[in-house]
């Protein structure tokens, strides 16, 4: 099981300079703070006939230039499905107001329409999580493009290790992750968001859990902004990252 820890841990870390090495001269540097709190549960308890279905409400508040300003917020709620006990599907709406410096002068409000695939299962090597998502963007007037309040279309795919570290204590496990965004279609707005390649999320650290509806999951996030056909730098965030997961 160590073995496994330290590869996963030593390929990670070496993705990651090698990356940094090969645009180090085209990007920007941000350190910035977020916090989540994210809450699933059945609504078996309202009428047993409804426990398959399910609701998601998740706020998330992302602090940057060096963690000293409100730089972004999202509230996204969602109802969805479970098909069974690894898999459910999702539809959902999330506002995303958004300053500096993601925005490029004014703050402005992001609204999305989401549908996801969420699929989790557990291995002898740990919990391993899938999340498959699709968004639809929609801006305000004061989007840094003009025309930016065309829709435009993003997927983007979360693939998340759990591995439990009982030598340490039962409760805490090591979580390594990656999402990745790729941007279907940016309408009419070629210099906002280059098409294809958006970003990329990566976030590694350590879970605590609490009770059987609590979690804690406290670590690093590198995150890569890509821009090839804007005015703007490309961006990379070193992002110490909060999370609380609540599962009723």
């Amino acid at each position: 099981m160590l073995r496994k820890i330290n590869s996963l841990i030593v390929g990670a870390a070496l993705g990651l300079a090698l990356s940094s090495s090969a645009i180090a001269d085209t990007f920007v540097e941000d350190f910035q703070t977020w916090g989540n709190v994210t809450a699933q549960g059945s609504f078996a308890p309202i009428n047993p006939d409804l426990k398959k279905f399910r609701y998601w409400l998740e706020g998330q508040g992302r602090f940057g230039n060096d963690a000293s300003v409100v730089s972004q917020g999202i509230i996204r709620p969602g109802l969805g499905y479970s098909v069974n006990d690894k898999t459910s599907v999702w539809l959902g709406y999330a506002w995303v107001p958004t300053g500096h410096p993601f925005a490029l002068a004014s703050p402005y409000n992001e609204n999305r329409i989401w549908q996801q695939l969420l699929w989790a299962d557990n291995f002898s090597f740990g919990r391993l999580t899938s999340r498959s998502r699709f968004e639809q963007r929609f801006y305000d007037h004061n989007a840094p493009i003009a025309g930016s309040n065309d829709v435009n279309h993003r997927f983007r795919q979360l693939i998340k290790l759990a591995i439990p570290m009982p030598f340490i204590s039962p409760n805490v496990s090591f979580i390594i992750q990656d999402e990745l965004f790729i941007n279907m279609t940016n309408a009419n707005n070629p210099g906002f968001i280059s098409q294809g390649f958006d970003q990329n999320r990566f976030f590694t650290g350590l879970a605590y859990k609490w009770n059987s509806v609590a979690t804690t999951e406290i670590g690093y996030m590198n995150l890569y902004f890509n821009r090839p056909h804007s005015p703007r730098a490309d961006q990379m965030l070193h992002i110490l990252g909060v999370n609380l997961f609540l599962n009723f």
